[in-house]
């Protein structure tokens, strides 16, 4: 595994209450002894867990289909088959775990679209440790399967009602819980977001993304991929797959929400789209200096997406770092495309993405489909991180399906049994 970072060029560092400062520093000598240095045979044991209760490793499937329409050769990796149905498992079996390791008593998150959630309570319930997750009450609303899910293993889901009732506000409720339980509790962060040693340690429990894409391509077609395609909310499925291919000869593309569209109203403190990477400015929040979503007075904008997974206002550290040294490309997919690329993997792949992952093949049609712009000549093998599974976004698919009328994609019928 890496080394222990705290800043990534200007990115990272660690702005934080001083209430919060000794759960840092015990945390980050945690990762760098059991994390990084294997004491007591911590990553034995979640290597072994990872695989036996999360189902690593996970396959790289050629897309036919999608192969054919883009000209290129089209890999899936699909962390949908994850247990759990999202690639989050590796990094919320992996923060439980430490927990244990570090003799907390009691666990604690955030999430939007759910995903996080339903892997931190299912590490928690498989460890046996007590959990809450807040969720803001929009995405509770929007995400409601997964509510369920939560609640099944045995979390608490405590609404967060500020604001817009998005991800960014279940952040801060979170941190604000930690402030007050330090001692007891440990906070599993769900993204490679917030004070390090936070970015640094998701990474490298989701590294085994892209380890594991290494080994698959050569086994495959006996090299890497030319390019890495995976969608950038927070970051932490983007930097899974790309962190062990950043000193090879592979393209990075992080694809973010460009929601209705890039512009700003500034006056209504709101942007309606959630591309950091792509028009962002530099920042803090929630613990750590990044590209953000702000006004011209440095205020924090509200952020869009359709997909709640994607709906935050900033974006990892690292990967802000990555993108201002030209080693991953940002680009930025609206609703409508995403939507449509849903259907699309659904119907000629037989796979229902997470609308998150959606966006990552919208990026592909693009610049490659049939009316694409060109603008990136894709490689002949192009890896496409499959992040999560569909099941979740249904509800919301249909609702947001009945708005518009998609040239690509039939209208989906509601059946009352």
């Amino acid at each position: 595994m890496s080394q222990p970072d705290t800043k990534f060029g200007e990115y990272g560092g660690q702005y934080v209450p001083e209430a919060l400062m000794p759960a840092i520093e015990e945390l980050t000598d945690a990762y760098e002894r059991y994390v990084l240095g294997n004491e007591d045979g911590f990553v034995d044991e979640f290597e072994a867990r990872i695989e036996d209760f999360g189902g690593r490793p996970t396959p790289l499937q050629r897309a036919d289909q999608l192969s054919a329409r883009y000209g290129v050769e089209i890999y899936l990796k699909r962390e949908d088959l994850l247990h759990g149905g999202a690639h989050k498992l590796n990094n919320a079996l992996g923060q439980v775990l430490l927990a244990k390791y570090m003799g907390k008593e009691r666990i604690i998150a955030e999430t939007g679209a759910g995903q996080h959630g339903t892997a931190t309570a299912m590490a928690a319930a498989h460890l046996d440790m007590p959990c809450e997750i807040y969720m803001g009450r929009r995405d509770i609303n929007r995400q409601r399967p997964n509510v369920f899910r939560m609640r099944l293993n045995g979390a608490e889901v405590t609404p967060v009602d500020v604001g817009r009732g998005t991800l960014k506000e279940a952040i801060s409720e979170t941190m604000r819980d930690w402030a007050s339980t330090v001692e007891t509790t440990h906070y599993v962060i769900g993204s490679i977001v917030g004070p390090a040693p936070f970015p640094a340690m998701v990474r490298d429990f989701h590294s085994v993304i892209s380890e594991e894409i290494r080994e698959q391509s050569i086994e495959k077609f006996g090299e890497l991929p030319g390019a890495v395609v995976a969608c950038a909310g927070g970051g932490s499925n983007t930097m899974g797959a790309f962190a062990d291919l950043l000193e090879e000869d592979v393209s990075l593309y992080a694809v973010e929400a460009g929601g209705s569209s890039l512009s700003v109203d500034e006056e209504a403190g709101v942007a309606p789209h959630s591309a950091s990477l792509s028009t962002g400015e530099e920042g803090v929040l929630h613990g750590a200096r990044t590209k953000l979503l702000q006004d011209s007075h440095g205020q924090i904008m509200e952020s869009h997406s359709v997909s709640s997974g994607l709906d935050y206002s900033g974006v990892g550290p690292e990967l802000a770092h990555l993108v201002d040294e030209g080693r991953v490309t940002p680009a930025a997919v609206d609703d409508d495309a995403a939507l449509e690329a849903f259907h699309r993997l659904s119907q000629e792949e037989g796979i229902i993405p997470a609308l998150e992952t959606a966006h990552a093949f919208g990026f592909l049609e693009t610049v490659a489909g049939p009316d694409g712009d060109g603008s990136v000549e894709l490689p002949e093998t192009v890896v496409v991180n499959v992040s999560g599974r569909g099941d979740k976004d249904l509800e919301a698919v249909i609702e947001e399906t009945d708005k518009r009328e998609l040239e690509n994609a039939p209208r989906m019928e509601v059946f009352d049994p």
